[in-house]
């Protein structure tokens, strides 16, 4: 059974985050991908991170990081208020509640600026947590990084419109 973690915090992106940011993205993907990709598959991915684009990506989204007693242990990032450009935790708090914690602030975010729906290119580890959270499957997808062919499958989450929303609340 995992220890309970100090109640984790939310913040806006920095861009001095990058480094960190990028190890709890490579760290992710290493630890818990390995049953679904290959190692030749997992080093094309991790080596994303050290790409410019992933800086820009933060930097130009909405991305939130998570953090726990001030140390980032997860982000989000959106772009154009519908995709979903990146949903990772740190290994060390996975199950607990952190992408959860990121992905739910992102949804009311997405909401409150009126989009209709959600759309995430999913790897098949994340399958299940999009869908819990009402994600479904599109189309089955590969990505080309580098030399490496990773499969993955879009998903949609349609948004209540904000009228529906205000009456639930």
């Amino acid at each position: 059974m995992g220890q309970s973690l100090p109640k984790p915090g939310l913040r806006p992106f920095l861009p001095a985050d990058v480094p960190v940011l990028a190890e709890i993205f490579q760290a992710s993907i290493e630890e818990l991908t390995g049953d679904d990709y290959s190692e030749a598959q997992q080093e094309a991915w991790m080596a994303q991170a050290e790409e410019e684009g992933f800086a820009k990506t933060l930097a130009e989204s909405l991305t939130l990081v998570a953090t726990v007693e001030g140390s980032p242990v997860g982000f989000i990032a959106l772009k154009d208020n519908e995709l979903l450009e990146f949903l990772y935790v740190h290994p060390a708090v996975a199950g607990q509640g952190i992408g959860t914690m990121l992905y739910d602030a992102v949804e009311k975010l997405a909401g409150a600026r009126k989009a209709q729906r959600l759309v995430a290119e999913v790897t098949d580890n994340a399958q299940p947590f999009f869908q819990k959270y009402g994600f479904q499957p599109q189309r089955r997808t590969t990505l080309s990084l580098g030399d490496e062919w990773l499969a993955s499958t879009t998903m949609e989450k349609r948004l209540a419109p904000v009228e529906d929303r205000k009456m639930s609340s």
